[in-house]
């Protein structure tokens, strides 16, 4: 959507501010011994408790209030009994809405020590989304982000997944631009618009460039890489992006 109204901004923010708060006790919650559905659960309280509703659950019938993903699973995981282990990687996307607004985040982080690769997937995805969010203004290119993440990528000898994009956000969970690439595409040449509200969100590949999708119909996998994403809501203007997920 583009943003134009104050009530446009404040809908954005106060729905934003939900799911960055939702995403940060999620993550705090997260230890050994927890399972996902358990954590899922302190989703769904948040949420009534909010007034918001979950995105996943109420646009796609997802069968869970949040989708929280580990290791070999890079998104959309199904809350389940799957007990958090010392050193797994772990993915949490929040989306919901509010009033008629929407808004996502994600973050990718190590439950307590783990390999060394997994932190540095969960800093260089967060390294990239700055340098994409650089980008993010009204008159550029939508290419630009992509191809900052993708130099962030290869600086530190990793790639990203080019199948998982960002997308426009805003009156509904999806919507345009459909795609944000985590890579330069020469005809992607689409400008960036002041009031363009949209999800960006890196995701930062060991090795393998694409995912596919599990026998479960939700779930993303890899077969061996290691990947991490990060991810919030922003609304691009003139004079600098907001994030409302912060």
């Amino acid at each position: 959507m583009i943003a134009k109204t104050e009530e446009d901004f404040n809908g954005l923010k106060e729905i934003g501010k939900i799911c960055g708060e939702i995403r940060d006790k999620l993550v705090q919650s997260t230890k050994p011994g927890i399972t996902t559905k358990e954590i899922d659960q302190i989703a769904a309280e948040m949420f009534e408790k909010a007034g918001a509703q979950s995105a996943p659950k109420g646009v796609y019938d997802f069968p869970g209030y949040t989708c929280i993903s580990i290791n070999e699973e890079v998104a959309h995981g199904i809350p389940s009994d799957r007990i958090i282990q010392e050193g797994d990687l772990v993915n949490i996307d929040v989306s919901g809405s509010k009033n008629g607004y929407f808004a996502d985040t994600g973050i990718s982080f190590v439950v307590g020590n783990g390999e060394d690769i997994l932190q540095k997937i969960c800093d260089v995805a967060k390294e990239a989304f700055e340098a994409g969010l650089a980008k993010a203004k009204p008159g550029s290119k939508k290419s630009a982000l992509g191809k900052a993440v993708h130099n962030v990528a290869k600086k530190n000898d990793l790639t990203v997944i080019k199948n998982l994009t960002g997308h426009g956000v805003g009156r509904s969970i999806h919507e345009a631009p459909d795609h944000i690439f985590n890579f330069f595409s020469r005809w992607d040449d689409e400008i960036l618009k002041d009031g363009l509200v949209i999800a960006f969100e890196p995701f930062i590949s060991s090795f393998e460039e694409e995912v596919y999708q599990s026998d479960d119909g939700w779930t993303f996998l890899t077969d061996e890489s290691h990947v991490a994403q990060y991810e919030h809501t922003i609304i691009l203007t003139k004079e600098g992006p907001i994030i409302t997920t912060l």
